[in-house]
């Protein structure tokens, strides 16, 4: 059963070192947030749905289509801030505002347009049905630190995670999984609390490689503007 007040936030800073103003690039004709928030405005179990950012150009693109916008402090807008403290700023700064208690949270990645209305409404069906505190989306890991993951160990490469038994194929590591930064939900309570994404009370939401892909770099944007134009066809 899904919770009433649930609130999502769509996090948006100015600035991007990787690909320059990605949040709001022409994607398809229209800015990139924009395809985030036309997703949670069609999620029929949000209550409110508002934008973080501190940028006054993401705000005059989303302000006529959220139900608030939160002018974000200089001190979350920084490439230090975690993005965690920037939702519970959100959250705190809309409770106020709405005089309304959210008992849920979900937060959506601009940068992950490929995940689908049904993706955002099977991870909030999944999340409540269980007594996790969080949840995080992420899809089968392509390299695996078990088999062809290095890192330096002193002044020598090996393996980022070794194992009692010899792995001589992929198939028969571990299997592990790439966060996809697309989809993030928690109870009130544990956002509050919470200092780290992962606890012992984190679910995971598992989505195809497909549509994993979250926009860093110029090459990342290209590849995500050709397979939305081939769904859209």
């Amino acid at each position: 059963m899904i919770e009433k007040n649930v609130l999502c936030t769509i996090c948006a800073r100015k600035g991007s070192k990787g690909l320059k103003n990605k949040n709001y690039l022409d994607l398809l004709g229209k800015p990139l947030i924009v395809h985030t928030i036309d997703q949670a405005k069609k999620v029929k179990f949000i209550t409110k749905i508002v934008v973080s950012t501190n940028s006054n150009r993401i705000i005059n693109i989303s302000k006529n289509k959220v139900h608030y916008c939160v002018k974000r402090p200089q001190k979350l807008s920084n490439d230090y801030a975690s993005k965690i403290d920037v939702i519970k700023h959100a959250l705190i700064k809309t409770e106020k505002k709405f005089k309304l208690r959210f008992n849920t949270i979900i937060d959506l990645d601009v940068t992950s347009p490929l995940r689908s209305i049904c993706d955002i409404e099977k991870a909030l069906k999944f999340f409540l049905k269980k007594k996790y505190g969080n949840l995080v989306s992420g899809s089968i890991a392509r390299k695996n630190p078990f088999f062809n993951q290095v890192m330096y160990k002193g002044k020598y490469l090996d393996l980022v995670c070794n194992s009692k038994k010899i792995i001589v194929r992929r198939q028969n590591a571990p299997i592990v999984y790439d966060l996809n930064a697309s989809i993030y939900i928690w109870k009130r309570k544990n956002l509050i609390q919470s200092k780290k994404l992962i606890t012992r009370k984190t679910a995971l939401f598992k989505m195809p490689y497909i549509k994993s892909i979250d926009i860093d770099d110029q090459f990342d944007f290209n590849m995500v503007k050709i397979i939305l134009t081939k769904i859209n066809k």
